[in-house]
């Protein structure tokens, strides 16, 4: 052998052998291989050899295992005995690394992994796509499980042979196995995962998935929530990446349509605590982010709660399967008549995951044919008891937008000296190829058109479903990508039309009782009516010499001020049940002014009287003798001093801070009868912004008044003046008015929110005041003129010289009364002396016997003791 190998190259000796096998072997079964399979060349690899070797050479061996043909003409001895044919290419094996969920939170791979087979195989007979490789799938259980992922995806990496993609499903697992497959310049491609974290490119740079993102249920949402007239919603989530990331789009998306998140609620395994948060604020309409499993929990509880009927709706997602709610599951303790009535009528958005067109894609199956053949693969299976089933379509296409993908850079890769086969995780320049190849995807696949966006998400249809009766109708489409809603009309409440997005609250106004401002009116009426009649009869008879001893025109302004304090009480019973919102800041107005220049002229008059009064009659006589000649001018300067100050303070609030229509809310009050209201009482109100603050000031202001006039009317209770006649009578209405306002003020205050008991008070305090005062005032003068006759002069002379005689008359009264206190001194001087005559002879009577000098010192402490005692 030795001599041979001398004398002929190694490639003679191969073609001898070559020519021996054809001229001794007839079939597969005379050759005699190692017993590994295939040939061994000492001291050479295998690529070694090929490369050594001449074109034209064949190559027969048994494959054993997974064992590499490699070679431009290599014949492979098949099972049944027969050898492949030698023009027939061999071809290479691409392996791509999955991970499918059988079990966990998603069991999706039960039908995923079947579709993703059959996708597979069909590619593998295709000789238009990848006409010299083979895929292969090898994958294992994740249990959509990160944990497990981790694992398993290690020993991916680091098993042999080299994964060219991974193909991961649930998002959970997805996001570990991107972020880290970066470092192996790995490609990922999901068919399960909606988690809108994915859609990250700075994070996941190879990252591609046939699955939508989670997000494109948001915009579905926001088109139905506006479709309803809702604007008010609640969610409760998984505490999970793929929940959360979703929820915070929906937020957003949300708060651009003007639509409020009332409640936001998560749980990470029992939902009881969230599912009461919901039942306790009041969450009608209700959006919830969880996978199978844990919405069993949670609907469970919701039927406890009694969070379902036909005030609620709940949103999920429409991947579950579709009888997910009679599951037996041990984590609950409802029955499934329990939970089909818990979750009737929810609506779901799903991504439409099968073309619902009968045309023939990529893989030259319609929808419906991949369905069969799906369901002949899956043993006679129920597919609503088998987990994925809904996403298989994008499993299917997933293995098909990979392969063309692929095949796509079959060219650009010779073209650059490359295969792929040469693929290993430090070739970035194959890895870059297979990128461009799925960014720039474009067919027909059972699920669709695929095409990705620039995340790499896949951009889909959404189909609205609705639970009737247990089981789930279609009820629409919509397309997010021209904002099309194609609605069927099919959608059934429980009740007649869709539930509100919260309890309807009716907002009721409360106006004051009309009864009562009729009566009140009537009585400020006949006020008005009295004091017209009071201020005719005191100008009619202003020259009666009585009346002008009143000062008249004093009495003239407090009636004039009761009759406008009166004219108050109308603004004050006017609210919005008689006016316009825009015309009641001009009530408030009228109110205002009404009630404080009235106090000011009816009060103030009364005060300047009575501090006259006090002024001249309660200080020394000197102080008498200078103020007695009190102009009247004086009086009506002070009255007009008082309403000045009155008028600046009211026109600077009105300017600085005017008066406006404030709402006051009670309490919201339910109804009789079973119905989903509430009714909000409102109350309107005349207010400004520093209310407060302005009433402090005038209430401290005209308290201050009222308590100087109390103190001003005592001092004066027992002065008799003829100057002004009536200042009792003035100090008596005093104090019925100082009372009677000071009880009011703080009364009305506090019972500002009682319309009808504010009211009352405030307007009968100021009809009481008013009839006290114009009783007490100008009744008297009527009786006294009435029975006395004392009615006014008609001849000219009395009217010229009524006002001299009056004032004669007083000075004469107050020169007599200062004699007859001269005279009394007088006489008190002169009993003082006989006094003293008296006790001088008594003692000088008892000289004699007593001792002179004890009887002189006797006499003398006597008389001194009895002189102290007179002075």
């Amino acid at each position: 052998f030795n001599l041979i190998l001398a004398l002929f190259p190694l490639t003679k000796i191969l073609i001898i052998f070559n020519y021996l096998h054809i001229f001794f072997s007839s079939g597969c079964a005379i050759i005699r291989p190692p017993r590994d399979g295939g040939i061994r060349y000492r001291g050479l690899t295998q690529e070694q050899v090929v490369q050594v070797l001449p074109v034209d050479y064949e190559i027969e061996y048994i494959c054993r295992g997974n064992r590499v043909i490699v070679g431009p003409k290599v014949r492979k001895c098949l099972p049944d005995g027969t050898w492949t044919d030698l023009n027939q290419r061999s071809k290479k094996k691409l392996y791509i690394g999955a991970l499918f969920p059988m079990s966990g939170g998603w069991p999706g791979g039960q039908a995923c992994l079947p579709a993703a087979q059959m996708a597979l195989d069909l590619v593998n007979k295709r000789t238009d796509i990848l006409p010299d490789y083979e895929l292969e799938l090898i994958y294992y259980d994740s249990m959509c499980d990160p944990g497990e992922a981790t694992k398993l995806l290690y020993d991916l990496l680091y098993t042999e042979p080299i994964k060219i993609v991974l193909m991961p499903g649930c998002s959970s697992v997805s996001t570990l196995v991107a972020e880290a497959a970066r470092m192996w310049n790995l490609i990922v491609l999901s068919y399960g995962s909606s988690s809108p974290a994915l859609s990250n490119r700075q994070r996941f740079p190879t990252f591609f998935r046939t699955h939508p993102s989670a997000t494109l249920h948001n915009p579905t949402r926001v088109q139905l929530f506006q479709k309803w007239k809702w604007t008010k919603i609640a969610t409760i989530q998984q505490t999970t990446e793929v929940f959360t990331s979703t929820l915070d789009d929906l937020e957003q998306r949300v708060k651009e349509a003007g639509i409020e998140i009332s409640v936001r609620q998560s749980f990470l395994t029992d939902p009881a605590v969230a599912v009461k948060n919901l039942k306790r604020q009041d969450a009608r309409i209700i959006v919830g982010l969880f996978y199978e499993t844990e919405a069993r929990k949670v609907f469970c509880e919701v039927y406890k709660e009694k969070l379902y009927g036909k005030k609620y709706v709940w949103f999920l997602i429409g991947w579950y399967a579709d009888n997910w709610f009679k599951i037996k599951d041990p984590s609950i303790n409802c029955t499934v008549e329990q939970m089909t009535e818990a979750v009737e009528g929810h609506v779901t958005t799903e991504i439409v995951m099968l073309n619902p067109e009968t045309v023939r894609g990529a893989s030259n199956l319609t929808s419906q044919e991949f369905l069969a053949q799906l369901m002949s693969k899956l043993g006679g299976k129920n597919p609503e008891e088998t987990g994925g089933f809904q996403e298989a379509p994008l499993a299917y296409d997933a293995v098909w937008a990979l392969a063309l993908a692929l095949n796509k850079t079959v060219g650009p890769l010779k073209a650059k000296g490359r295969r792929l086969e040469d693929f290993n995780y430090n070739n970035k320049d194959i890895t870059a190829e297979i990128y461009r190849a799925l960014n720039t995807s474009s067919f027909e696949g059972v699920s669709g058109h695929v095409v990705f966006d620039a995340q790499g998400s896949r951009m889909a249809w959404t189909l609205i479903e609705q639970l009737q009766g247990g089981s789930y109708k279609k009820i629409g489409y919509y397309d997010m990508t021209k904002g099309n809603l194609s609605w069927y009309g099919n959608d059934r409440w429980i009740g007649s039309d869709p539930p509100a997005d919260q309890t309807v609250v009716i907002q009721k106004f409360r106006y004051l009782s009309q009864k009562l401002f009729v009566s009140v009116s009537v009585f400020a009426g006949l006020g008005i009516l009295m004091g017209i009649v009071c201020l005719t009869f005191n100008i009619y008879n202003s020259n009666v010499r009585y009346i002008q001893n009143s000062q008249p025109y004093l009495n003239n302004m407090t009636a004039v001020g009761c009759m406008m304090a009166l004219a108050a009480v109308f603004p004050l019973g006017i609210d919005g049940l008689h006016v316009r919102n825009s015309q009641f800041p001009v009530v408030c107005q009228f109110r205002l002014w009404l009630l404080g220049l009235g106090f000011s002229l009816a009060y103030g008059s009364m005060f300047t009287k009575i501090w006259w009064v006090h002024t001249v009659f309660t200080k020394k006589d000197e102080k008498k003798d200078k103020r007695k000649h009190l102009e009247p001018w004086k009086l009506y300067a002070t009255v007009g001093v008082l309403l000045v100050i009155d008028i600046l303070s009211l026109m600077i609030w009105q300017i600085v801070d005017p008066l406006h229509i404030t709402v006051e809310k009670f309490t919201k009050e339910a109804p009789k009868g079973d119905v989903d209201q509430l009714i909000e009482p409102l109350l309107q109100h005349c207010s400004s912004e520093k209310m407060n603050t302005w009433l402090g000031v005038v209430y401290g202001y005209k308290g201050l008044l009222l308590l100087l006039g109390i103190f001003l009317a005592y001092e004066t209770k027992s002065v008799s003046t003829e100057k002004i006649n009536d200042h009792r009578a003035v100090g008596m209405a005093i104090y019925n008015v100082s009372v009677l306002c000071m009880i009011t003020a703080p009364v009305t205050m506090i019972l500002s929110s009682k319309q009808d008991a504010s009211f009352a008070f405030a307007s009968l305090a100021i009809i009481f005041s008013v009839y006290i005062t114009l009783v007490v005032l100008f009744v008297p003068k009527m009786r006294r003129l009435i029975t006395r006759g004392e009615w006014q002069s008609d001849q000219q002379e009395t009217m010229k010289t009524g006002s001299s005689t009056n004032n004669n008359d007083e000075e004469k009264s107050r020169q007599l009364e200062r004699e007859n206190k001269e005279l009394q001194k007088i006489i008190q001087e002169v009993l003082c002396h006989l006094h003293f005559v008296h006790l001088l002879s008594v003692h000088l009577s008892h000289e004699r016997s007593i001792d002179f000098m004890d009887s002189k010192f006797n006499v003398k402490n006597y008389f001194i003791s009895d002189l102290k005692t007179m002075w």
